[in-house]
């Protein structure tokens, strides 16, 4: 039996994936994102260990409230370093008739997370960039990991929703904007994208980590220019 280290739990998300679900935050993550929300993930030697039982006795309390589209939600941290757990998770609640979705950074692929992707019903990939060397400078891994995610998920006929988070002087251009669209032009998969805007409410955990928060600097966008940038796309 596989078991999962866990940061928490949020119990009626309406943000991370279609409808009302249950959302499992993993702890571990392998990269180190400028506008990361969650500092508190990072490190796999902290949270809690459960078993994919003990999760899932969790989230079916709330299956009366997922209807037709909800369901599980497992983010992170990134969830793709455990994805032999997730993966068990997810086949347990698919036996519970229980929609389940991927939060992801896209950086790993390998084939452990192959067989997760099997039991995955949708992908939220996060693509936070549009070129390699800010990839490199703003992450911590190059632009091409998350591309090949996506062109396996493309194969494999893997619904997505493209996500990115809008951080003004640095992915807030019109170029940035042109190489979303043209992902989903060119990736069936995409079914939809969402663009979030940068928050900066996250400092209080940076704090208390004890840890400079690398973007406290930047502003965080305005609803204007979230309309206007959200105006130009596609999906």
């Amino acid at each position: 039996m596989t078991k999962g280290i866990i940061n928490s739990f949020q119990s009626l998300g309406t943000l991370d994936g279609p409808g009302i679900r249950f959302v499992v935050f993993m702890q571990g993550c392998n990269l180190r994102c400028g506008c990361c929300h969650n500092p508190d993930t990072w490190s796999v030697c902290d949270g809690e260990i459960y078993t994919a039982d003990e999760v899932l006795k969790k989230a079916v309390k709330y299956k009366e409230y997922f209807g037709e589209k909800g369901g599980i939600t497992v983010s992170g941290g990134e969830p793709l370093i455990q994805s032999g757990f997730v993966r068990e998770l997810f086949e347990k609640c698919h036996a519970e008739g229980i929609n389940t979705c991927l939060d992801t950074s896209g950086s790993l692929l390998n084939d452990s997370v192959k067989e997760l992707l099997k039991v995955t019903d949708r992908v939220l990939l996060d693509i936070k960039y549009s070129t390699d060397e800010m990839y490199r400078k703003y992450v911590g891994c190059g632009i091409e990991q998350p591309l090949d995610f996506l062109k396996y998920l493309n194969g494999e006929g893997i619904p997505v929703t493209l996500r990115q988070v809008i951080i003004p002087t640095l992915n807030d251009t019109d170029e940035n904007i042109k190489f979303i669209n043209e992902l989903a032009m060119t990736n069936s998969c995409i079914d939809k994208i969402e663009l979030l805007p940068f928050k900066k409410i996250c400092v209080v955990k940076y704090q208390k980590l004890e840890i400079p928060f690398p973007f406290e600097c930047i502003k965080e966008p305005s609803a204007q220019m979230m309309d206007v940038l959200k105006s130009k796309l596609i999906k």
